[in-house]
C-alpha cells in the first residue's frame, strides 16, 4: 500500500483542499501521506509551486486562492514525489485560456517520465495533450487512438447527422473498414460502431 500511495497521484473533478491549510501545508501534508517526506520535499514544494506560478502563494490559506490557483495546487498535488501514474480529472476546468495553456505546457513536460491519465470535455485538450484519447459515450469507451487516427475517421470538422442517423452509422463504418485496410494498424487503435 505504501508504495501505491508514492506511485499514484489523483487530481479530482472537485477540489480536495482544506480552507485553513496554507499552499505549502497542503504540499507538505500530501507529501507525508505518499511517503516522500524528508529532506526533499521543501525543496520539490518550492520547485513544484515556482513551476505553477503560485510560488508568492505559498503561505496563503486555500480558501483565499482564485479557482483555477486551487486547480494548480490539486495538480501539484497529484504530481508531488515524483508520482509515477498520475491521474487528472479535468484539470484545467476553472482556469482562464492563458492559464489552461500554460498548464498544458506543463502537462507535457511532467508526461515524459510518467503515465497520466487525463479526462477533459474540450477536444483541443485532448488533441494537445494526449498520446492516445478515448472517446466514450454513456460510461463506455466507443473509440480509441490517436489524436491523426480520431481525426482520419471523423473529419476535422463536426457533421450534423442527426437528421439521417443510419447513413452517419454507414459512413462510420466505412470510415473504419477502408481506414484498416489502409496503413494504421489495428492493435493501436480501435473503434467500436453499433
Amino acid at each position: 500500500m505504501v508504495q501505491i500511495r508514492k506511485s499514484l497521484g489523483l487530481c479530482p473533478q472537485q477540489n480536495l483542499l482544506f480552507n485553513y491549510l496554507t499552499v505549502s501545508e497542503h504540499l507538505h501534508f500530501y507529501s507525508v501521506i505518499k511517503g516522500v517526506h524528508g529532506k526533499m520535499t521543501p525543496t520539490e514544494i518550492d520547485r513544484m509551486l515556482a513551476t505553477f506560478n503560485l510560488l508568492e502563494k505559498r503561505n496563503k490559506l486555500s480558501k483565499s486562492l482564485s479557482g483555477g490557483m486551487k486547480r494548480k495546487l490539486s495538480i501539484i498535488i497529484a504530481l508531488i514525489g515524483g508520482s509515477k501514474v498520475v491521474i487528472l480529472d479535468e484539470p484545467t476546468s476553472g482556469m482562464d485560456p492563458v492559464s489552461r495553456r500554460v498548464t498544458w505546457d506543463l502537462l507535457q513536460h511532467f508526461k515524459l517520465d510518467r503515465t497520466i491519465l487525463l479526462t477533459t470535455h474540450y477536444m483541443d485538450e485532448a488533441d494537445v495533450l494526449g498520446d492516445r484519447i478515448a472517446i466514450m459515450v454513456k460510461g463506455s469507451v466507443r473509440c480509441c487512438g490517436s489524436s491523426i487516427f480520431l481525426k482520419k475517421i471523423y473529419g476535422l470538422s463536426l457533421l450534423d447527422y442527426s437528421q439521417d442517423i443510419d447513413a452517419f452509422i454507414t459512413f462510420l463504418k466505412h470510415m473504419f473498414y477502408c481506414f484498416f485496410l489502409g496503413t494504421q494498424n489495428f492493435s493501436d487503435s480501435f473503434c467500436s460502431i453499433n
